[in-house]
């Protein structure tokens, strides 16, 4: 077959595929027509962190292998990297992973990073960026096509608990605005969005603290470098306070959903989340990515991980499975 017979050939297959999409099915009564595909009706993939084994630095539960393996035991379909776990990042340790996921069944569908910019010490940020960088790099190599990244938090609370006891509400660095740190965050992203689209990898701006603490914060810093490279990722348990209309407001931008929950009492606070209104959100804006779970309670993680997988695909999934013992 020549090229142009080929070229022609196609184009009326595609035509012919067209008009068989616009014909009426059969099996409708006459002169009722299809109904209009919605925005997404269909099942999202669930995935787990794996801070969600080592979250509070379970030794035991650190091994991102040892993750894979109770994840596909599991049930799970993917699993989200929490960047700090790797204990090394050379090529070689990242390959194993990857290689260790495909033979299980599972995707490599997230990594999670931190990086922090709410610093007037521009050596800092660069310091920050070039980090970010190397983590864009090691989600490349892993193939991974989306890294949860952050605006950083201003660094005046006396530790990540005292935060918490603020409601993730801090003070500023003396001499500064909010507006000095949108500048910083901004300028950041637009340095590291170039570098996302040469790897094929979307950061996702959490709502974690610092600027992220509101869907405007988050909003701004988005709009702004205006990158398809620079989206949402999107978590359920970090606004405390009306979280419904908060998550609403993020929801159209998001491509990773991170979702909490606090099997035993939450560590730091506990959310009574109803995931049933948080899917039909996330469906209304047509999210169909990967819901990825956090578990942050105090229950064994080895019975409160199994049981988070059922409240989620009861909600996201395309059936529920049987609810686990214990």
């Amino acid at each position: 077959m020549n090229r142009r017979h080929f070229l022609a050939s196609s184009g009326s297959t595609v035509a012919t595929l067209g008009a068989l999409a616009a014909v009426e099915s059969p099996e409708l009564p006459e002169g009722k027509k299809p109904e209009a595909i919605r925005p997404h009706d269909g099942p999202n993939r669930i995935g787990v962190s794996s801070y969600s084994f080592w979250g509070f630095r379970r030794k035991e539960l650190r091994s991102l292998h040892s993750n894979l393996e109770h994840a596909a035991r599991m049930g799970f379909d993917g699993l989200e990297i929490l960047q700090r776990q790797f204990e090394s990042t050379d090529n070689a340790t990242l390959q194993k992973v990857k290689r260790h996921a495909f033979v299980l069944g599972l995707d490599l569908m997230g990594y999670s990073t931190h990086q922090g910019f709410l610093s007037p010490d521009k050596d800092r940020r660069q310091k920050n960026i070039d980090h970010t960088i190397d983590c864009l790099e090691q989600a490349y190599q892993l193939g991974i096509p989306t890294m949860r990244v952050n605006s950083g938090t201003w660094g005046t609370s006396k530790s990540f608990d005292d935060l918490m006891a603020k409601r993730g509400i801090e003070e500023p660095l003396k001499g500064y605005t909010e507006e000095d740190a949108y500048k910083w965050v901004i300028d950041a992203y637009e340095k590291l969005v170039p570098e996302a689209a040469k790897r094929g990898v979307i950061m996702g701006l959490e709502n974690h603290w610092g600027l992220g603490v509101t869907p405007e914060g988050i909003k701004r810093v988005v709009n702004a470098v205006d990158s398809e490279w620079l989206q949402v990722t999107l978590d359920t348990g970090n606004f405390l306070e009306d979280p419904y209309a908060r998550l609403a407001q993020l929801a159209p931008r998001t491509v990773l959903m991170q979702c909490k929950t606090y099997f035993g009492g939450g560590r730091w606070y506990t959310l009574d989340l109803d995931y049933a209104r948080i899917a039909g959100i996330m469906k209304k804006a047509g999210f169909k990515g990967y819901v990825s779970l956090e578990f942050e309670g105090k229950e064994d993680p080895l019975t409160a991980i199994p049981k988070s997988l059922h409240l989620l695909r009861a909600h996201f999934g395309a059936t529920a499975r049987p609810a686990p013992k214990g």
